[in-house]
């Protein structure tokens, strides 16, 4: 459904369920929910929408923030770059070597990729066994519009960018995948069970959009 707000356009999934109030979620994407009683009129829906415009805006301002390009890193001995949530300098994470510029970004990628490998390894085994489920496989890959993923049949992946993460958001995201393995969409029982593991997990998401732009190189 698509409301105007403000000479502005705001464009929501409405899910139906058993519920009493109307909830409304937006999640680091940018992706506006509406969760709503059975029988509930548009008119409600649209205004409860336009009552929370200000905010839902705001809120889309800061994630397409988010998405901006950075300014350029320095690859020189004490430029800095994100790990695990904190700033290193770039020789404290790589031997830099007499390394040109372009041979100490492909260091860098791979110093990720192997770290993120380790972290998802290392932290997701407990998640499975306290959520009772076992994906299939566990890949580490490049993506620009996504975190994690789980496919329908059970391969989950995940954002080298995220060892730049603090460990606690990292987890997040796993625990966000692995109950995919359960719940295919967002909708109230995948959002509980989340909630169960983690039930401070929208600060995990509010970090991932408002920092998101700096976890790069």
């Amino acid at each position: 459904m698509k409301i105007e707000f403000e000479n502005n356009i705001i464009e929501v999934n409405i899910q139906y369920g058993k519920r009493k109030k109307i909830a409304l979620q937006v999640d680091s994407f940018g992706i506006i929910s509406v969760k709503a009683p059975k029988g509930t009129s548009e008119e409600i829906i649209i205004n409860a929408v336009q009552q929370h415009g200000k905010l839902i805006l705001e809120k889309l301002q800061t994630i397409e923030k988010a998405r901006k390009v950075p300014q350029p890193r320095e690859y020189e001995d004490e430029g800095q770059f994100l790990h695990l949530g904190k700033e290193y300098s770039l020789h404290e994470l790589i031997d830099i070597g007499d390394l040109n510029e372009e041979e100490l970004k492909i260091k860098l990628k791979k110093f990720y990729f192997s770290s993120c490998k380790k972290i998802i390894n290392e932290r997701i085994t407990q998640y499975q066994t306290d959520l009772r489920v076992k994906p299939k496989s566990i890949d580490i890959v490049e993506s620009r519009t996504k975190w994690g993923s789980c496919s329908s049949d059970k391969k989950l992946t995940f954002n080298y960018r995220l060892a730049m993460a603090p460990i606690e958001v990292i987890d997040y995201v796993i625990i966000h995948e692995l109950c995919h393995l359960h719940h295919m969409n967002h909708d109230r029982s995948f959002w509980r069970r989340v909630g169960s593991i983690m039930p401070d997990y929208k600060e995990k998401e509010e970090y991932l959009a408002r920092h998101g732009r700096d976890m790069t190189f």
